[in-house]
């Protein structure tokens, strides 16, 4: 016992290092990823000075914010996988540094087509950084505590968006135009890229421990050993009714969120009133609120077993469909402002917790070791593809039939989506009870 004490302290400061430097680089993203949804009020505000409509230039950043997430979605598909072939932590290195990166080329432009190219860069490069997070997890930490420290690390990107926004708002509010908020946003990007440069490390086994345990229920090998090819790794995953069906939850999920991220501050100004250092601020309510909610459900999937996260997502599917209709009926002369912001933070608590399990847990437990960033980048990309239709298609809900247009719709993916978590909550009991691989 005495030999194995200051091993296992060794192995916990390991631990504890490796998920300070992964939550602190995410969150880091997120400051170069809410500065364009804070920066859009004001971005309008300069386009309408060159002549272009209100509505003109909300479709116009719209476009913007969904060719973002096309890229986004794309990276996601196609990039995320690389980290089962070259490592987790090359992964994350690129999506943190390309933030920094292109961050500062936006802040340097000032037109729709450099903004766009800039955007671009910074989602694309992003896309990666999420499935290396989970390579470099999968790799330290045994399977019984994936709830638990993928919970941890998802609140990094509600963390770091509701930092960035309260921030930003204050930038905002002693006269800062929309450049110094990018230029923030890069120069926190920058730091949390050196931190992790010099002091991460790709798995357990490079200090000397031995490997973590992976889910004897997944579908690959719980080996660290490098996959053979890309067939090793796809088919598997395609022959699996419970992971097509975590994918189409993705989608359905990642609509409701990215609205939510990009449209909150436009929402808070042009419907409730508030100032736009104000809505820049209160807008932090959604990622904040969702905070608690990831740490919540995810410690409690934990200690439901097996089927917990399948369950806690039907129910947090349900409560957020009805909490849309809530919001759909409120309107803004009779409710106030306050009640907007209360329904609001119950959709956040309702849906972030649950949606975090989709591309982190649920992605170890498909793909375990071996192919964890390839499962956890083929869920959230295929969300990623749903929510292009958060930018462009919510901003003409918006200006077509009102706020209420965009909740409503937003209340119908989640009944589906509902739905379609219910089925995953039967597939996973069965394989559970029988003792078999995910069906």
């Amino acid at each position: 016992m005495r030999a194995e004490a200051p091993a296992a302290r060794s192995l916990r400061g390991g631990q504890v290092l490796t998920v300070l430097l992964l939550f602190g680089g995410y969150a880091a993203c997120y400051f170069c990823r809410a500065d364009l949804s804070v920066a859009t009020p004001l971005l309008v505000e300069e386009l309408a000075l060159h002549g272009i409509s209100h509505g003109e230039a909300l479709v116009r950043m719209g476009s913007i914010s969904s060719l973002g997430v096309l890229a986004y979605a794309l990276g996601k598909i196609f990039l995320g996988g690389l980290g089962d072939f070259w490592g987790g932590r090359r992964n994350f290195l690129i999506g943190v540094g390309g933030a920094t990166a292109f961050t500062l080329l936006f802040a340097s432009g000032a037109g729709l087509p450099l903004f766009t190219i800039a955007w671009l860069g910074n989602r694309l490069t992003q896309s990666i950084a999420w499935a290396g997070l989970i390579k470099v997890s999968s790799k330290w930490f045994d399977y019984s505590s994936h709830g638990t420290i993928i919970g941890i690390l998802s609140i990094s990107y509600l963390i770091g968006d509701a930092a960035a926004r309260q921030w930003m708002g204050m930038l905002i509010q002693h006269g800062y135009g929309w450049h110094a908020l990018f230029y923030f946003a890069a120069a926190v990007a920058g730091i949390f890229f050196a931190a992790n440069f010099f002091l991460l490390r790709e798995s357990r086994t490079q200090t000397g421990h031995a490997e973590a345990k992976a889910n004897p229920l997944s579908l690959f090998s719980g080996s660290e050993t490098r996959p053979r090819d890309l067939k090793s790794l796809l088919l598997p995953l395609l022959r699996s009714r419970a992971f097509i069906l975590v994918c189409m939850l993705s989608l359905g999920c990642t609509i409701i969120r990215e609205t939510f991220n990009v449209w909150t501050p436009v929402y808070l100004r042009d419907y409730l009133g508030f100032s736009m250092s104000n809505a820049a601020g209160m807008s932090a309510v959604f990622p904040g609120v969702g905070a608690i909610s990831v740490l919540a459900t995810g410690w409690l999937s934990d200690k439901l077993g097996a089927n917990g996260r399948s369950l806690l997502l039907f129910l947090g599917l349900c409560a957020t469909a009805a909490a849309l209709l809530l919001l759909m009926s409120m309107h803004s002369s009779t409710s106030g402002p306050l009640l907007p912001l209360i329904a609001i933070g119950g959709i956040a608590f309702c849906l972030l917790g649950p949606y975090s399990y989709l591309g982190g847990a649920f992605a170890l437990d498909f793909g375990g070791k071996q192919a964890g960033a390839f499962s956890s980048g083929i869920i959230d990309g295929v969300g990623y593809l749903g929510a292009v239709m958060a930018g462009d298609s919510v901003a003409r809900i918006s200006v077509a039939f009102g706020w209420q247009g965009v909740f409503v719709a937003l209340a119908v993916v989640s009944a589906v989506a509902a739905a379609g978590a219910g089925w995953l909550f039967a597939l996973n009991a069965r394989a559970a009870a029988q003792g078999t691989h995910l069906p």
